[in-house]
């Protein structure tokens, strides 16, 4: 089979003793022969580096595709390709200079150096998951992928030289042509830039003829010939959300900024305004179907950022072309394109920030027709009076409806909250408040260290004097690094397990990288916070084994003593550890419990006996493949007369303090707080 595109880098969160990151890559492929087109899922450490062009020879394991997709199948790799023919010359020149630039950008701080690759060529294997979600938060995502804008700001920085250098329309043409050609050797064939490259191509066409240049029948040209020729583009999101995109800068953009101008909004300002309005606009619908979130600040993010995206596109774009030349003026200029992508990020961050930045959506079709229907319905208020006076009537009638219940409803988070289980997906992160309004301490950080900062900044908490590790697990350890970076943290704190050995060391030179001190708790030990008590309950036992089990029971299970009653912390602990402290008699009453390892099977009936909690919270996340949690134990739980909660149903959940014992209250839903 020939590959058809790069192979792209699939980022799973860890789970167990799997570390997270890229280990698979997936990647289209054409058969031999009849040239059918098959998807391959491969390891990442022998599949990364092949290029569009190469023949290979692998054998794996076939799957159907899914039901839309013009795929035969899915072939399934689980090792190295068997036979690989070299690449075409043009795609290894082509990588030589992309790599060119992540080299060159390499003088840079590691998020901004991230970025540049991304906004330049679509490359965005150097950027963390964290700026990869602000964006997609903030509305920046498009500027992660090439697009038309791209091209457009590269042929039009060609253009302009060329016309300063007095050279004839035909002339000015062929140097924008060649521009393209070689932009999209660089950036790679994805959909969204042959879209842009054929649109182009038209529109440079008509300059050349001498004909008046029409956008709109450019991009409708460059969408028949695409889509004749791949008709899989007719099922890409991508390829639709770029076309929507152009249409709209085509039809509502100019209409918008003349508008604007007309009523004494300056030239630069209106088009700045009008460009961004209009985009998002139009693929919201689209955007909330794929993604199931509605961003409400990303027309102010994007009008921040469109005075440097173009600089430092062209800057990125000159840095790879002499990186293969000579790759110190390549970093001279990744140098002056450095305050661009960190603004970039700064704005991107900043914007993800803001309460409510992003809202959730229903997917699929549902919510896209739901969204158009939304703005719609926002048009004929602004155009017609009726229509303004029938929709505030109904805007008074739901405020009326809804406004009790919104003042009755604690706002987030709840104040006085004692303990918050935070939706982290699957993996566990727990908050403990203390009496300072800012500080708490954190009991494990989740698997990726997205949600964990998330949850942290929501409950406004910004000093952690301890974070602790139940064990050295993937989905506990994932979001370290990312807390140590941006909270005052004052120490770590492990069990005496030191397995798996490779997480040890990776929570080792987290916690030095930041100058903070790794301790050891030790059953018997008591830490104490104004507010808050731990005392350290197990492991009573520590085997040396890297066995999933044996690594579990190691976990470190601590007694919260908190203003809402007490907290069992349990980790993942199974039923070797449960049975390790019954057998010592340990007080393990408690009002809340943190269900042991996301309410998988492994707790025994009497270790929930001595519990007997109240409140039984299951960290757990949505649609897992591990049947978490448990349906025997959630009716076990249930049937000692115990709240269960879980954190893929409930979001975010807060314990305080109530009349009768702890209350809860679920973040996001005033209508579900509970006892």
């Amino acid at each position: 089979m020939e590959l058809s595109d790069r192979p792209h880098g699939l980022r799973a969160n860890g789970f167990g003793s799997r570390a997270s990151g890229v280990d698979l890559v997936l990647a289209q492929a054409t058969l031999d022969g009849d040239g059918n087109r098959v998807v391959v899922l491969a390891p990442a450490a022998s599949w990364r580096e092949l290029l569009p062009g190469q023949r290979v020879l692998a054998r794996g394991t076939l799957a159907p595709a899914k039901p839309g997709e013009l795929t035969v199948a899915v072939l399934r790799v689980r090792g190295p390709p068997r036979e690989v023919t070299p690449a075409p010359v043009w795609q290894r020149a082509a990588e030589s200079l992309r790599a060119g630039l992540r080299n060159a950008s390499g003088t840079l701080d590691p998020e901004p150096a991230g970025l540049l690759p991304a906004l330049v060529v679509g490359d965005t294997s150097g950027l963390s998951p964290r700026v990869v979600d602000e964006f997609r938060t903030a509305g920046l995502a498009h500027v992660l992928a090439v697009s038309g804008a791209n091209l457009a700001i590269l042929c039009g920085a060609v253009l302009l030289v060329l016309r300063l250098l007095r050279f004839g329309p035909r002339g000015r043409a062929a140097g924008a042509m060649a521009a393209l050609v070689g932009f999209v050797v660089l950036a790679g064939p994805e959909p969204s830039v042959l879209r842009a490259a054929v649109m182009g191509a038209v529109a440079l066409l008509a300059l050349v003829l001498g004909r008046e240049r029409s956008a709109l029948p450019a991009l409708a040209a460059g969408v028949v010939v695409l889509v004749l020729y791949d008709p899989q583009l007719a099922v890409d999101p991508g390829f639709g959300l770029s076309v929507v995109a152009t249409a709209a800068l085509v039809l509502l953009a100019p209409r918008w900024a003349a508008g604007m101008r007309d009523r004494g909004v300056p030239v630069g300002v209106a088009e700045a305004l009008a460009v961004p309005a209009a985009a998002h606009l139009a693929t919201a619908p689209l955007v909330a179907g794929i993604s199931g979130q509605v961003s409400l600040v990303a027309v102010l993010a994007n009008l921040l950022v469109a005075p440097v995206v173009a600089p430092a596109t062209v800057l990125g774009v000159l840095a790879a072309v002499l990186a293969p030349i000579h790759l110190g003026t390549a970093r001279l200029v990744i140098e002056v394109a450095g305050p661009a992508a960190e603004w970039l990020i700064t704005v991107g961050r900043h914007a993800a920030a803001v309460p409510g930045a992003a809202v959730s959506w229903p997917k699929g079709w549902s919510g896209g027709t739901l969204l158009v229907a939304v703005v719609l319905l926002a048009y004929g208020v602004f155009r017609l009076r009726r229509v303004r006076v029938l929709v505030a009537a109904v805007v008074v009638g739901v405020v009326v409806v809804l406004a009790p219940i919104k003042v009755i409803s604690p706002p987030w988070p709840v104040a006085g909250w004692a303990a918050v289980v935070c939706d982290v997906g699957q993996g566990d992160a727990v908050v403990l408040a203390t009496a300072e309004r800012d500080r708490a301490v954190l009991v494990d950080t989740g698997p990726d260290p997205v949600p964990v900062l998330a949850c942290l900044r929501r409950l406004g908490v910004q000093r952690v004097p301890l974070v602790v590790l139940s064990h050295l697990h993937a989905d506990h350890i994932g979001g370290l690094a990312a807390v140590l970076a941006e909270r005052s943290v004052g120490a770590v704190a492990v069990g005496p397990s030191r397995r798996p050995g490779w997480a040890w060391e990776e929570v080792r030179a987290q916690a030095r990288a930041v100058g903070v001190e790794v301790v050891e708790l030790g059953v018997g030990q008591r830490l104490s916070w104004p507010g808050l008590e731990l005392d350290v309950l197990g492991p009573r036992a520590v085997s040396r084994g890297d066995e999933n089990t044996a690594v579990n029971d190691a976990s470190v299970v601590l007694r919260a003593s908190t203003a809402a009653g007490r907290v069992l912390l349990t980790g993942d602990v199974e039923l070797a550890g449960q049975a390790g402290l019954l057998g010592d008699h340990v007080d393990l009453r408690a009002d809340v419990l943190k269900v042991p390892h996301h309410g998988s099977r492994s707790s025994s009936p009497a270790f929930l006996a001595a519990v007997r909690p109240r409140v039984a919270l299951v960290s757990v996340g949505a649609g897992n493949r591990y049947g978490h949690p448990s349906e025997v134990l959630v009716d076990a739980l249930a049937g000692q007369g115990a709240l269960v909660l879980r954190t893929d149903r409930d979001g975010d959940t807060a314990v305080l303090p109530g009349p009768d014992g702890p209350r809860v209250v679920r973040r996001g839903d005033p209508l579900k707080s509970s006892r």
